[in-house]
């Protein structure tokens, strides 16, 4: 099997093997890190690929121009689902209720939203075409999953990422009006809370994820996090039925006192 390099190179190497879902590849050991958290790059964004990366610490990060790099960065920024923070501002913006949550029906138009988002002091983006068409599949085999607020027939925000164990990994977000992520999100980890996920991954630091509670932690720390959180059976699927009572979860209805239709 062609291995990793440690230099830059083509992306999507045609040597390497497609990884199935199933099929696991062993990164580097992560003190191989550069200072800046890059462990290696090339490799393809194969399902196999991808998920072993979750797996092991490790995830893909590059722009249109690179190869495909996998970074470890430590320290590793997380939030803990039962430690999530609102602040009374939110609360009384969650209170009005002026968007429709739901979870995976819209996955593509979720992440093509993310990958034409602006983002400040960032050239082009990181949500490449390849990058869109790898998770999309793991979408399709029900690993990646979708966050959607939703204004009538408008997605208007949003956010997506990927579960193993009770763990879920964010990559991004949108919003085309405001507040419409903050909307999705915190209903979101609520709802995680109660489904026994003890880890959410944000793998580096956000103003927006540390106002909720997010926090820098060692990669050591992290990984133990990771590791325990791996022991715990994967909701694949449709988070759309088998998370069917999104968003009403008891800090919710608490909130929001009397909400069954999902509207904010």
């Amino acid at each position: 099997m062609p291995r990793l390099s440690r230099h830059r190179g083509n992306r999507s190497d045609p040597r390497f093997p497609w990884l199935g879902e199933e099929e696991l590849f062993g990164f580097p050991p992560l003190d191989a890190t550069s200072p800046d958290g890059v462990l290696c790059t090339g490799g393809n964004l194969s399902p196999g690929m991808i998920l072993s990366a979750y797996r092991q610490g490790v995830f893909p990060w590059f722009n249109d121009e690179d190869p495909i790099v996998w970074w470890s960065p430590d320290p590793r920024f997380i939030l803990v689902p039962g430690e999530l923070h609102v602040s009374a501002t939110m609360r009384k913006i969650l209170k009005k209720r002026r968007f429709e949550l739901k979870l995976d029906t819209a996955f593509g138009d979720v992440i093509r939203a993310c990958s034409a988002t602006p983002r400040p002091g960032q050239r082009g983006t990181w949500i490449t075409s390849d990058m869109i068409q790898g998770y999309v599949r793991l979408h399709e085999l029900g690993y990646a999953h979708s966050v959607e607020a939703w204004r009538g027939e408008r997605l208007v925000g949003g956010l997506y990422g990927i579960s193993l164990g009770s763990a879920f990994f964010g990559e991004s977000m949108f919003s085309l009006e405001a507040d419409a992520s903050k909307a999705a999100v915190i209903p979101f980890v609520w709802a995680l809370a109660e489904a026994g996920f003890t880890l959410v991954d944000s793998q580096v630091r956000t103003a927006h994820v540390e106002s909720l509670g997010g926090k820098s932690v060692p990669r050591d720390e992290y990984m133990d996090r990771l590791q325990t959180a791996l022991e715990s059976p994967t909701l694949k699927g449709d988070w759309s039925t088998i998370l069917g009572g999104f968003p009403n979860s008891v800090p919710y209805r608490s909130l929001c006192e009397v909400c069954v239709s999902g509207v904010f």
